[in-house]
């Protein structure tokens, strides 16, 4: 069975999808700044990093910061979203009638609008001085609050209910499937919004544009997805950031 789905998914649709993935994560790469760079904002200031990549609250720094969330979203949600995707495709080789692209562009759309909303705060927050240039908290209140609410956010009935439509996603697209690929992609992007927004939102604590920081967070989101291994991390993956953001406040 395995076999056959890797088989599968060496169709153009497939490839095109992978192609994206991997294209947003080089973007990201050659975008991001590795830990010994930002270590020298400590050696040399906060003059240093304002200097060389400051976020500026015209057009085109929320352009630029905009781009960057949207790209974050994109290489790290997509991935996790991969089994209901392949679910999806299962329907369009049982005879059902399906548009894998569209399903695609629309639980995309949805993360885009995450993005604009992300790339708002990042721009409020920088323009405090709650972040810094590179969009990392500058306040232990932030850091704290913001692991608070992500670790609480681990045992809210929203998130319940958005995990398990994620993880049995067959159940998911036969209710809602006569509305359509796009339809179906935007209620399974705004499930999976439900699921991870919090976590996302950590970005501003791990650093916005850590490559570490997305690599972690993209494989935590990936595991609690999978009904076998998730029921198992969610509960104490919010236990440990609690943890952490009182840690981190007292």
């Amino acid at each position: 069975m395995i076999a056959d789905r890797i088989r599968s998914m060496g169709q153009t649709h497939w490839l095109m999808l992978f192609g994206g993935i991997a294209l947003a994560w080089v973007v990201l790469w050659l975008m991001s700044v590795p830990a010994e760079m930002r270590a020298l904002s400590r050696v040399y200031g906060a003059d240093f990093w304002e200097s060389l990549c400051t976020v500026t609250p015209d057009a085109a720094g929320f352009a630029r910061v905009l781009l960057m969330w949207a790209l974050m979203s994109a290489a790290m949600m997509a991935p996790t979203a991969l089994p209901a995707f392949a679910t999806y495709d299962d329907l369009r080789h049982s005879g059902a009638e399906t548009d894998f692209g569209k399903l695609v562009a629309g639980y995309l759309t949805v993360w885009l609008g995450f993005a604009v909303i992300a790339a708002g705060a990042q721009m409020a927050l920088f323009l405090s001085g709650a972040v810094d240039a590179l969009g990392q908290s500058q306040s232990r209140w932030l850091t704290a609050g913001l692991l608070i609410v992500a670790g609480g956010y681990q045992f809210s009935a929203l998130k319940e209910a958005c995990l398990s439509k994620c993880r049995h996603p067959v159940t998911f697209f036969m209710a809602h499937y006569e509305e359509g690929p796009w339809r179906n992609g935007l209620r399974l992007g705004a499930v999976c919004l439900g699921c991870c927004w919090a976590l996302m939102m950590l970005a501003f604590v791990g650093g916005v544009m850590s490559l570490a920081f997305m690599a972690l967070a993209t494989v935590l989101m990936i595991f609690e997805k999978l009904p076998d291994i998730g029921r198992y991390l969610t509960r104490p993956l919010g236990v440990a950031l609690i943890g952490a953001g009182f840690w981190v406040a007292l």
